[in-house]
């Protein structure tokens, strides 16, 4: 990565993007990543990690979503409940067959306008599916309804425990590390900014940490970190 520092910046890219690595990669603190920060030499306040999110996160995030490969055509939805601020509201979020992260949508409802707008954001960004997986809620049937390009589309309803949405249910896990890490979310709106850079980043390492051999491990690790410094170059 460059060495340049971006505008209002007193640290270079490099710097400011191993500190959004370690804020997204890892359950980490504003606190733990200034301390690990400090080990390396750099001297900052817990705070600017946070600033350095607010700034970057929303257009990392696109940057990484544009460089995603194709995804998959059978969509997998559920909803998680989360507290932001201490106020109950539902993140929605949908993978495809292989596990990746389409894209996640912090509501503070669980009905049929809030499964709606989730489908519309959706096909906003990918083609209209082959098949749509979701658990017996009837948001997303009625929802669906509404939706005449997607009234063809096949639906499969499974109860959430149900092997062929365990995709979804495991990529909550992430969420709620994090949720513990940061001692739970305070602000919507820079929740999903944190969640959404969260899934591009959680997609970029999905293969490195499953059994196969060390060297093809490695080898995803080393993809994952150049995919992430070129999209941080292309955001400052």
């Amino acid at each position: 990565m460059t060495d340049r520092k971006p505008y209002r910046h007193r640290f270079p890219l490099s710097v400011i993007g191993y500190a959004l690595r370690l804020y997204h990669r890892f359950p980490l603190s504003q606190r733990d990543v200034q301390e690990l920060l400090h080990e390396r030499g750099v001297q900052v306040s817990h705070e600017t990690p946070r600033q350095w999110n607010i700034k970057f996160a929303p257009l990392l995030t696109e940057e990484l979503r544009h460089r995603e490969p194709r995804r998959g055509s059978r969509w997998h939805l559920d909803e998680v409940c989360v507290k932001v601020g201490g106020v109950k509201h539902w993140l929605w979020r949908a993978v495809d067959e292989y596990g990746d992260v389409l894209d996640i949508l912090l509501q503070e409802h669980r009905d049929t306008q809030a499964a709606k707008s989730f489908f519309v954001r959706l096909l906003g960004e990918y083609d209209v599916p082959e098949v749509i997986h979701t658990d017996k809620l009837w948001s997303y049937g009625a929802a669906l309804r509404e939706i005449p390009v997607l009234h063809d589309v096949e639906h499969v309803q499974v109860v959430s425990t149900a092997r062929c949405n365990n995709l979804v249910e495991q990529s909550h896990r992430p969420t709620r590390q994090q949720e513990r890490g940061q001692l739970g979310f305070k602000r919507r709106k820079r929740t999903q900014e944190f969640l959404a850079l969260h899934a591009r980043v959680s997609n970029l390492h999905r293969h490195t940490r499953t059994t196969v051999p060390a060297t093809l491990r490695r080898s995803h690790q080393s993809a994952a970190l150049l995919r992430l410094r070129e999209a941080m170059q292309q955001v400052a």
